[in-house]
């Protein structure tokens, strides 16, 4: 099994805008990618893998011209892009590309946003279905398992998942440094808008016990409120609702300001000044700036989440380098391990060729010496294997050390052609 037998063909949000990706789509019939895949020639293992942003097959085959077309295929066989404009939309990686690939999607290295953590449970589940219809083997396996454990590693070792890069996520993360943690704390969405929808299921995974929805249509804020078992209100109900939870987020889009500082001076005093988180991520803005003056009370708008995040970004590109390095460190690891699946057989190859021939040799010599001992008999016996340990020695190390992956990949092609390795396996085959 050679290295360059390792493979990945996909598409993803770099290669492909969205048009494209959404063609690729297999929701409809998931057993269509197994079914297909397994028909194509030359694929020895696969792994399939879809998601919003990428769809690719990592798979294992020894003929890889034809196998690449048949895959190529497979992935645009139901999308609108004709066949010589393939090749503008897709990647193809090999070898220690294809590996380190792999580790950088596991670690949300190559994610649309760097650190993300759900890639890796995508990939588990990817890999649990190919696996369960026993799509992989003992290549993709040690490689699958191999990828989980460097996403691991990187998110143990490095800080890549731990400043957030998403203004809704921003927000979220402010929250946590205002209250310590969010257990129990309640939310109040004003507005029903996508960005205060993404800030609630932050919000919601960090434990938050209760969310509420205000919006002037109350058919939507029933609708979203529905999606995180919340309660919905209507608009005229919002000073009432800010006596009872910790943070508010607001994104009605309004031409003008819905929430002025002289409304939630007495809000406060009823709240009896417990802390108030305010997260205003309209444009134009929702809530007045001077409520940052009074006591307990905590508001940031876009801009402020903006810089935030820019910080975030910066930082998160430093943790990306770390995480880089350790990645390029398990791709030659793996590379390692593959070499010496490689190395093994072949010197056992070369002991049993060296053995054979010593054996043959000693029992035509010892049919003309009957006079001997069975001690005299032992000592050649020995001699013969003292004699093909020292020829082996030297073309052993020879293929033990190498600089290069390149290296010892040629020298155990030139050490199997010299001894005539390969010839000898083609005559068992016969």
């Amino acid at each position: 099994m050679s290295v360059d037998s390792i493979l990945i063909l996909g598409v993803n949000h770099k290669t492909a805008p969205v048009e494209v990706r959404e063609q690729l789509a297999f929701t409809s019939d998931p057993e269509r990618p197994f079914r297909k895949l397994r028909e194509v020639p030359g694929c020895a293992e696969f792994c399939f893998l879809s998601t919003c942003n990428r769809v690719e097959v990592i798979f294992t085959s020894p003929h890889q011209a034809e196998t690449i077309q048949a895959i190529k295929q497979f992935l645009f066989a139901n999308s609108s892009v004709k066949e010589k404009e393939i090749d503008n939309f897709i990647y193809l990686h090999r070898g220690a590309e294809a590996i380190t690939h792999l580790y950088r999607v596991a670690a949300s290295l190559d994610s649309m946003v760097v650190g993300e953590p759900q890639i890796l449970g995508q990939l588990k589940d990817a890999y649990r279905n190919s696996a369960d219809r026993q799509c992989t083997g003992v290549i993709l396996n040690r490689l699958l398992h191999k990828a989980f454990s460097v996403a691991k590693r990187i998110r143990t070792e490095t800080n890549i998942g731990g400043n957030a890069v998403s203004i809704s996520y921003a927000a979220v993360e402010l929250a946590k440094k205002i209250f310590g943690h969010l257990d129990g704390k309640k939310v109040l969405l004003v507005g029903a808008g996508e960005m205060a929808e993404l800030a609630a299921e932050h919000l919601v995974n960090q434990g938050i016990s209760e969310v509420i929805v205000a919006n002037r249509t109350l058919e939507r804020a029933v609708n979203l409120a529905k999606r995180f078992n919340g309660k919905a209100v209507g608009l005229a109900e919002l000073h009432a609702q800010m006596e009872l939870v910790d943070i508010m987020v607001s994104s009605t889009g309004a031409s003008g300001l819905i929430l002025l500082q002289e409304e939630v001076k007495p809000i406060m005093k009823q709240r009896k000044n417990r802390p108030l988180f305010l997260i205003d991520i309209a444009v134009p803005r929702d809530l007045d700036p001077k409520l940052n003056d009074l006591d307990n009370v905590y508001l940031y708008d876009v801009d402020d989440l903006s810089q935030v995040v820019e910080v975030n970004k910066a930082e998160r590109e430093q943790e990306a380098q770390r995480a880089e390095r350790i990645v390029t460190e398990e791709t030659l690891k793996f590379l390692q391990w593959i070499e010496d699946m490689q190395l093994t057989p072949t010197i056992a190859a070369l002991r049993r060729k060296a053995d054979s021939i010593a054996q043959a040799e000693l029992a035509r010599t010892l049919s003309h010496c009957s006079s001997l001992s069975a001690r005299d008999i032992k000592s050649i016996e020995k001699m013969a294997g003292t004699i093909i340990n020292k020829i082996l020695h030297d073309p052993i190390l020879f293929l033990k050390e190498g600089h290069s992956h390149e290296d010892k990949g040629l020298k155990l092609d030139f050490a199997r052609k010299i001894f005539g390795l390969d010839l000898e396996l083609e005559e068992k085959e016969e």
